[in-house]
């Protein structure tokens, strides 16, 4: 699945993924393909997610935000971050 991290300015991150945890307004939630379509507002907090060509038992990479929203739709993560 596709993970885009988009700012006013620029496009932080596309990339393909395998998971991500997200800081949603009401706790923090995990998507993985095959996720049902979601909006949800983000808290100030860390993105996590497993890039495509890493292991399993790899660590999660991490992206800091300051909150702002994301969009799931047929394995599009698609975050617009403050």
């Amino acid at each position: 699945m596709r993970l885009l991290v988009l700012s006013p300015e620029q496009t932080l991150l596309d990339m393909e993924v395998s998971v991500v945890d997200l800081p949603g307004a009401i706790g923090r939630f995990t998507v993985l393909r095959g996720h049902d379509n979601l909006i949800s507002t983000l808290n100030e907090g860390i993105i996590r997610y497993l890039p495509m060509a890493s292991a399993a038992d790899d660590e999660k990479e991490m992206l800091e935000i300051d909150g702002g929203f994301v969009e799931v739709r047929d394995n599009v993560i698609t975050v617009c971050v403050d």
